[in-house]
């Protein structure tokens, strides 16, 4: 595959305009492009570093046209954008990534059917249409299972645990909804394997972290993940071979539930990803960075790694006690989203703490005692 180069001075188109696509444009601005914009908020925290914004909604057809004229290459950084809009930038030979990643990673019914074609390991699900069909469902699936709409949905949203009886599902259940009902693993550990795969199929691998969430919202990441190394080939080969069977271009994350020595595919996002931010400080080229390489058509950059680093989110119900003490935290490093509403349980911003252990950093989070949550 050829790919067509994209060069400083030309301009990055980004879909989305939230922290991811401030992280995007902060390293495309450093390698000397302009950056365009298109999201609905005036304030989106990349509006400040793009050099157009156009603010509109992302299924409309004549602003994606506008983006689509002012910019020489496109992105996205978030799945759950318009596939018809992103449909359009494809057509025109601007968006390298394709619209396929989209289309599968925004029905999580396509996303088990891709890791299946993939020979990838997956927990027991069944789709269903109706609350008659549950049962049937759990009788496949077994207690506990999850049930997920089959779109949108983050942090917990739009899903259910159901711990013994198709009962606690059925006023979850929408008439003309799509839904899929998973078998509940009980886990090791979350793991995520972030990489980026150029235009002619290059593919770097960022190390693996482990991931911690409380109340079903990432809490923290932290590298090294505490897996064996057989765990971690597993975790390479599965992305591997996912990348190659939908011919992935960019940054691309998947989360797997790890069992002993095996590894499970749970979800997947075709763009940098929340666990991933620790690239920022704890490696030589970013996961923002080597996405931004790979959709311009350049050769990506080897990763080389501090030993250990953790990344703590922050959320809204956290900043003001985190910003009210920053001048008392020492080695720890900030990043502030810019965004005006702190919801409780909206990501503001994130911390990195990186050193030569997992153990040190743990100290030095409870030396500046940042137990935001």
């Amino acid at each position: 595959m050829t790919s067509k180069v994209i060069r400083p001075g030309q301009t990055i188109g980004i879909l989305g305009g939230g922290q991811l696509g401030q992280m995007m444009a902060v390293e495309a601005r450093h390698m000397g492009y302009r950056v365009a914009v298109l999201d609905p908020a005036e304030d989106c925290p990349c509006a400040s570093l793009a050099d157009i914004h156009i603010q509109a909604a992302f299924d409309d057809q004549e602003a994606a046209k506008q983006l689509s004229k002012v910019s020489d290459v496109i992105t996205y950084e978030f799945e759950n954008v318009d596939l018809e809009v992103a449909r359009i930038f494809e057509a025109e030979g601007k968006l390298p990534q394709g619209a396929y990643s989209l289309e599968v990673t925004q029905n999580r019914e396509k996303e088990k059917q891709v890791a299946v074609e993939a020979d990838l390991p997956v927990p027991t699900y069944r789709i269903i249409h109706s609350v008659d069909e549950l049962e049937a469902a759990f009788e496949a699936t077994g207690f506990p299972a999850v049930v997920k709409t089959i779109s949108g949905g983050y942090d917990g949203k739009g899903q259910l645990k159901v711990e013994e009886s198709a009962d606690e599902a059925r006023s979850f259940i929408k008439e003309g909804g799509t839904y899929i009902v998973e078998a509940w693993l009980s886990f090791d550990l979350e793991i995520s394997q972030v990489f980026t795969r150029s235009q002619s199929g290059e593919i770097t691998y960022f190390p693996i972290a482990e991931n911690i969430h409380k109340n079903h919202i990432l809490h923290e990441s932290r590298v090294p993940a505490m897996i064996s190394e057989s765990v971690a080939d597993k975790a390479r080969d599965a992305v591997k071979r996912m990348s190659d069977h939908m011919n992935i271009v960019g940054t691309f994350a998947v989360e797997m539930f790890v069992i002993g020595d095996d590894v499970y595919i749970n979800e997947m996002a075709p763009r940098p990803h929340n666990s991933g931010h620790y690239t920022i400080e704890a490696c030589s080229i970013s996961q923002f960075g080597q996405h931004v390489r790979a959709i311009c058509g350049l050769s990506l950059l080897p990763v080389h790694t501090f030993p250990a680093a953790v990344m703590v989110n922050v959320l809204g119900k956290h900043r003001n006690l985190l910003l009210d003490n920053l001048e008392k935290y020492q080695g720890i490093y900030l990043h502030d989203y810019g965004k005006k509403e702190a919801r409780n349980h909206r990501k503001m911003g994130h911390l990195t703490i990186i050193g030569e252990s997992l153990e040190e950093i743990d100290e030095i989070i409870e030396n500046n005692n940042v137990h935001l949550w």
